[in-house]
């Protein structure tokens, strides 16, 4: 099977280098910058699993080797109009898409673009960043997951791709409740993100905070009940395990979204908290906390849009 991969950041990236070296033919496409760099420097990985620099076929035009496949989205959801832009060219008859876009705002457009069944659900749970010279800075896990959003079977496509994913060591794979998977991490998503940034510190410093932890599970709860009212709520076991991992004392865990407001670059705001916000008040949820929380980073963007926001040092 061929894949084209758009992005080659912490999700692409990674996810990409171990399908390459499991010999899966994939093709990265990316912006010229990235793309030169990548081509004279091959494809750096850094992790606990094992640090690699590979020779990866990159592309900068979706026309380029198409059609594929699968075509794996790995970018910000604030980018998603240029990237359909992008792949276009890339899809033939028989191509899947695969988003691995954090929110559901994206299956809307997505699914307009292409049609519906075009598109899979699909989601990451890769930890790492991109450091100081583009290589990829893995931290520790390295699961994905996509399937049908329709109670279909599996398309032949999607079987390949978690049979490639196998032979990689990538975790997870195809996910027959790939709709309840996306709801689950959403939900710790818009969470994680507004608390993080409304109150500027990870898990640890928040939980020290005399009403740190109470306000933390009240805006999950809002969500959760969200996720309810679309048909989705989160199973007890789930709903405790992202409960605790976002009360435990002296987590470092953060959500991204917070080094890229202090860093001044544009957020996934509307993405992860405004469409889950919406929802809320479509089905009269009283969601308080993600008000205030999305009010903050509206107001944050509308700074950044006007330059008045402090060069970062």
């Amino acid at each position: 099977m061929k894949i084209l991969i758009l992005g080659a950041g912490a999700v692409g990236g990674y996810w990409g280098a171990r399908l390459h070296q499991a010999g899966i033919d994939t093709t990265f496409l990316l912006r010229e910058k990235r793309a030169e760099k990548v081509r004279k420097e091959g494809l750096v990985v850094k992790s606990p699993r094992g640090d690699a620099t590979l020779p990866v076929k990159v592309v900068t035009r979706g026309d380029d080797g198409a059609p594929y496949d699968v075509v794996v989205l790995a970018c910000k959801a604030y980018d998603l109009d240029s990237a359909i832009e992008s792949i276009a060219p890339a899809i033939g008859s028989d191509t899947t898409i695969v988003p691995m876009l954090n929110g559901h705002a994206h299956f809307a457009t997505l699914d307009s673009k292409f049609g519906a069944g075009r598109v899979a659900g699909g989601l990451a749970r890769i930890s790492g960043m991109l450091g100081p010279n583009g290589e990829i800075l893995h931290s520790g896990a390295s699961g994905v997951s996509f399937g049908e959003r329709s109670a279909v079977p599996a398309r032949a496509s999607l079987v390949a791709l978690d049979a490639a994913c196998k032979k990689a060591g990538i975790d997870g794979g195809l996910n027959a409740n790939i709709n309840q998977d996306l709801w689950d991490k959403w939900i710790m998503l818009a969470t994680i993100a507004p608390m993080c940034c409304a109150m500027r510190g990870n898990v640890g410093d928040i939980v020290e905070a005399e009403d740190g932890a109470t306000i933390m599970l009240e805006t999950l709860e809002e969500c959760r009940k969200v996720a309810a009212s679309e048909g989705y709520p989160p199973g007890e076991k789930v709903l405790a395990g992202i409960q605790s991992m976002l009360t435990q004392k002296g987590s470092k865990a953060v959500a991204s979204i917070l080094g890229d407001l202090e860093k001044g670059g544009p957020v996934e705001g509307q993405q992860i908290v405004g469409d889950m916000l919406g929802r809320a008040r479509k089905a009269g949820i009283a969601a308080p906390n993600l008000r205030f929380a999305y009010a903050h980073l509206q107001v944050y963007l509308a700074r950044r849009a006007r330059g008045g926001l402090p060069t970062p040092k």
